[in-house]
């Protein structure tokens, strides 16, 4: 999708707590570009909701009855098409919580935390739908760390990383380290919109749903190790 829509973004907000529901709903609905069109209770509920509904982002709480939110990301994108799938952000009260680090692995794209302000909520659904990180740098750093340091981190043959040419193996160590596409592109004395097309391009040779997973791959592989400059 491109990064200005010719419609409203469309959200699903998931959290077992009405006022927090509610609360979300007055900031998105109050923006042009973006819209609330579903909500629901719990993880299950958000399941059967979004089987039918096709949404651009979904914020996720973790803790919920029934079906928590990691269970529920894998499943709502389990289910829906590569090229319809929406972007997850997992709300959380704990920096680093640990089920944040279950949710990421489940595909989610980042998350945030729920004393957030309202103009860093709309810029992370904005952010997350362009395909990048909705997590601060540093936060991304020491969250990435500890997705790969986790005991049920699986090895990863680093053949996956076979695809890509030395710029765009460039462009994900960057990546790894946390830079965004315009100090990437700083730093390689490129244009950002040459960097844009790198991202795309590593992205779809690692089959990466977003920036996070590839970012995650690049952990996982040893080409970006934890700690490393």
């Amino acid at each position: 999708m491109t990064d200005t829509p010719d419609r409203p973004l469309r959200i699903a907000l998931v959290d077992d707590q009405p006022l927090v529901r509610a609360g979300f709903a007055m900031v998105i609905d109050s923006q042009e570009d973006m819209e609330v069109v579903a909500q629901a209770a719990d993880g299950a509920a958000a399941v059967e909701e979004l089987r039918a509904r096709r949404v651009d982002v979904v914020l996720m709480d973790v803790r919920m009855p029934r079906m928590d939110g990691i269970e529920a990301t894998a499943q709502i994108l389990a289910q829906a098409a590569a090229d319809r799938a929406p972007k997850v952000i997992v709300l959380t009260t704990f920096d680093l919580d640990e089920y944040v680090v279950a949710a990421i692995r489940a595909g989610a794209s980042g998350f945030l935390l729920k004393d957030a302000q309202p103009e860093e909520l709309l810029g992370a659904i904005r952010t997350v739908q362009r395909g990048d990180a909705v997590i601060a740098p540093s936060a991304t750093r020491r969250l990435l760390e500890r997705v790969v340091l986790a005991p049920e981190a699986a090895e990863r043959d680093d053949a996956v990383l076979a695809p890509l040419t030395e710029r765009e193996r460039e462009v994900l160590v960057l990546m790894g380290k946390g830079f965004s596409n315009q100090e990437i592109g700083a730093e390689l004395f490129v244009a950002e919109a040459t960097v844009k097309t790198h991202v795309g391009r590593v992205l779809a040779k690692l089959g990466a749903r977003d920036r996070v997973q590839a970012v995650i791959v690049a952990f996982e592989t040893g080409l970006v190790t934890p700690g490393a400059d």
